[in-house]
């Protein structure tokens, strides 16, 4: 009876290990010339169960060949025409797809996926996918404009961009358009991207763009136009410190401006007054009956100076010319009137 439930336990536990490291694929896919595809090969890990070795092989004209080997010692890509353009993911546990870049005709055919663990015990398990892989040449397809983030609605001065996207095979070439009066289009761009640094008002206008591969005949795929708009120049934001400033300066700052105004008006209505400067080699003294006819200077000055000092003296070439100040002369009248 104890040998039959140790045969039951070692059953279930085959069939469950074997479940879960079954292999996880596809039967078939369609690869695009010049593209990339990945061949799915996947498994849940198993506790117990180590990953000896992991191959991928290809059948193809009655013959197998194998392509990528991993093991103890590394990965090994034993095909040449495949080195350089295979790769299976890394400290991916569980994950042994491979990725097929730059897909040619002849890659088309039947891939195995291999993968061997170990137990404990050294005993080995094996599990096998195949996928069959067909390259074919694709089409473009028609093209699709995507514009900025700032949308088909641009103010001027802006940087903005399109740019044209299109699927098929490999290498596609693109040329970007812009319609003109009368029905004739402006060849602008052959990249995909059309952009400008600085945008101006006679940028807007009518855009289209063109898809082309090497398939068939290199037929010729049209988007769809879009219309672009220019709008004003965009607005610089307030300045965050001009409310704090006005704050800061309050009624302080207000009545300075208004002081400043005021002295400003105050010294443009003072009056101006012309002072006549009498000049003479011969006088020696001076009386306040006297008249002095000879030569004058003319100054203009205001109130300020000439009631500030009893008499204003200036010398012009060695004269000197002196003129009184009237209320000077009639308190000296006073004074000869006493004697």
């Amino acid at each position: 009876m104890g040998e039959v439930v140790r045969i039951v336990v070692f059953v279930m536990a085959f069939i469950s290990c074997n479940a879960l490291l079954d292999l996880a694929g596809v039967h078939q896919i369609n690869g695009t010339w010049m593209g990339s595809t990945t061949l799915p090969c996947t498994y849940m890990p198993s506790e117990g169960f180590t990953q000896q070795t992991l191959s991928w092989r290809v059948d193809r004209d009655y013959s197998t060949s194998t392509i990528f080997r991993r093991d103890d010692s590394g990965d090994h890509i034993l095909l040449s025409r495949f080195r350089d353009r295979v790769s299976v993911p890394k400290n991916s546990p569980g994950d042994a797809s491979l990725l097929i870049e730059n897909l040619e005709i002849p890659d088309s055919g039947h891939y195995t996926c291999q993968v061997i663990w170990r137990s404990k015990n050294n005993s080995l398990i094996t599990k096998e996918v195949t996928t069959t892989i067909k390259v074919v040449k694709v089409a473009v397809t028609k093209p699709v404009i995507m514009a900025s983030e700032l949308g088909l609605t641009v103010p001027a001065g802006a940087r903005t961009s399109l740019t044209c996207v299109a699927s098929g095979s490999p290498p596609i070439s693109y040329r970007w358009f812009r319609s003109t009066p009368g029905g004739k289009a402006l060849l602008l761009s052959s990249q995909a991207e059309l952009a400008w640094d600085s945008l101006q008002p006679s940028d807007a206008g009518e855009y289209y763009c063109e898809a082309e591969n090497r398939v068939g005949a290199g037929a010729v795929r049209r988007s769809d136009a879009v219309e672009l708009t220019v709008g004003g120049p965009p607005r610089a934001a307030p300045s965050p410190a001009l409310p704090a400033l006005a704050a800061a300066l309050g009624g302080a700052g207000l009545g300075a401006l208004l002081a400043a105004l005021l002295r400003r008006r105050r010294h443009q209505a003072e009056p101006l007054y012309e002072v006549a400067f009498c000049s003479t080699a011969d006088v020696t003294r001076l009386e306040t009956d006297v008249e002095v006819p000879d030569r004058c200077l003319h100054k203009e000055t205001n109130s300020k100076t000439e009631t500030s000092n009893d008499t204003f003296t200036m010398k012009d070439n060695d004269s000197m010319c002196i003129r009184k100040n009237p209320e000077y002369e009639n308190l000296v009248n006073a004074m000869e009137s006493e004697y």
